[in-house]
């Protein structure tokens, strides 16, 4: 562990350059940073005689997925208290929505003095950390003061498990004190045992259990402006160079609404639209005022939050990430409506996911030589396209169940320290 600190402590030095100019240019990397470096905000101080439950999420997708345990826990445990955690800005702004701002922070930088701070604040009587939230320092802190860790919806990509594999040594003294692990697949559940987790069982993937309920406001105005018969192409999540290749390869009869990873991209994918020469809208101008888009019309999604719903209206999905090699984003939230998805050969973050999804025949993969033609085929041939969407849905619904499976292994393991 000295090594691990002392690697950890140099990576930031050395970076400390940028991120101080990240810093003094915007209020993204500002944010949260005395809460980061275990500076416990006073909000998290009040109710200390509740047991608490401490849940860690890395950003909005892990939330997400997190988010329907975490009200069920709340539901059939109200005596407790549940604190979130996340890493990121955008994932901070949504778990203050969700569970409200007294019960939500910042993870701490793994040194630890920040860990120890939270954990003796805290006294979790658990901690839940999601996926692939391995961070050795507080699992020794966690070990010291008698803390069980569980990690719900446990992966381990194929891009990551050659690191693992070499660091294996390293890896099994931290994971084998682990008291539980619930794996996304079977694929990981035997990943995780080969590099020294005791504790590990199949629970299958939360993702598959987010239903996007409630209509986002722009849902609902798109619903009542789109002209019957309009084809749409909703592309999420994409990342830089993918919006160039998709407005090129998109049919110019077909509404494009593009929804950006991240917000702070806004304003250069602005500027390509400009270029572009099509007719396009910024939701945040549009909504106020809103004309039926056209064929052909581009739409920016310049928001958070929306774009899980917008999927609903969707002739066909394309889920960037998966164009450039940055291991691609979550194709259930399209496939729930039944929508037909495409994606790029660059899925590696969500593997089993679109694994189970090639083996139905659920998905297409297509490269930015051939995306072209797969959106063309899915969006002119309604049988084809219905299909697709239909066994995408089989397979949504067919593997719900990981929630409920968590929160009985959860309770369980807390009951064990009431």
């Amino acid at each position: 562990m000295i090594f691990y600190s002392l690697a950890l402590a140099l990576a930031l030095v050395v970076c400390a350059p940028y991120w101080l100019m990240r810093m003094a240019s915007g209020g993204k990397y500002r944010e949260g940073t005395r809460e980061r470096l275990g500076f416990v905000p006073a909000r998290l101080l009040y109710e200390k005689s509740k047991p608490v439950l401490w849940v860690h999420a890395v950003s909005v997708g892990e939330l997400l997925a997190a988010s329907h345990m975490i009200a069920e826990l709340q539901s059939r445990r109200p005596e407790w208290r549940i604190v979130v955690s996340t890493t990121t800005k955008t994932g901070q702004a949504l778990a203050r929505e969700r569970f409200g701002n007294e019960n939500v922070f910042y993870f701490p930088l793994d040194f630890a003095f920040a860990v120890r701070r939270y954990l003796r604040a805290l006294r979790p009587r658990l901690l839940v950390l999601m996926e692939s939230e391995f961070w050795p320092r507080l699992l020794v802190e966690c070990e010291r003061m008698q803390i069980p860790v569980a990690v719900v919806n446990a992966r381990i990509s194929s891009r990551s498990w050659p690191r693992y594999q070499r660091l294996r040594f390293f890896w099994k003294r931290l994971l084998n004190g682990l008291a539980l692990v619930l794996a996304q697949s079977e694929t990981d559940a035997k990943r995780l045992k080969a590099i020294g987790a005791a504790h590990v069982c199949y629970g299958g993937n939360l993702k598959f259990d987010i239903r996007t309920v409630e209509p986002a406001p722009v849902t609902q105005v798109l619903k009542e402006t789109i002209p019957p018969g309009t084809k749409v192409l909703v592309c999420g999540s994409t990342l830089e160079g993918e919006e160039r290749i998709l407005l090129g390869a998109a049919p110019r009869d077909v509404l494009i609404i593009f929804a950006p990873r991240h917000p702070e991209r806004f304003e250069e994918v602005a500027q390509l639209f400009d270029r572009s020469g099509r007719r396009w809208m910024r939701r945040s101008q549009w909504l106020k005022q809103p004309e039926p888009p056209g064929r052909g019309d581009v739409l920016l999604l310049d928001s958070i939050g929306e774009l899980a719903s917008v999927y609903s209206l969707a002739t066909v999905a394309f889920i960037g990430g998966s164009l450039v090699p940055a291991g691609g984003h979550n194709p259930l939230e399209a496939v729930q409506f039944g929508v037909p998805v495409v994606m790029g050969p660059h899925y590696e973050n969500f593997d089993a996911i679109v694994t189970k999804l090639l083996e139905a025949n659920a998905i297409r993969i297509a490269s930015p030589e051939n995306v072209n033609a797969e959106l063309a085929e899915l969006l002119n041939d309604a049988q084809t396209s219905f299909a697709l969407g239909e066994r995408g849905f089989e397979v949504f619904a067919k593997e719900a169940g990981a929630t409920r499976r968590a929160v009985e292994a959860l309770l369980e393991l807390a009951g064990d320290r009431a």
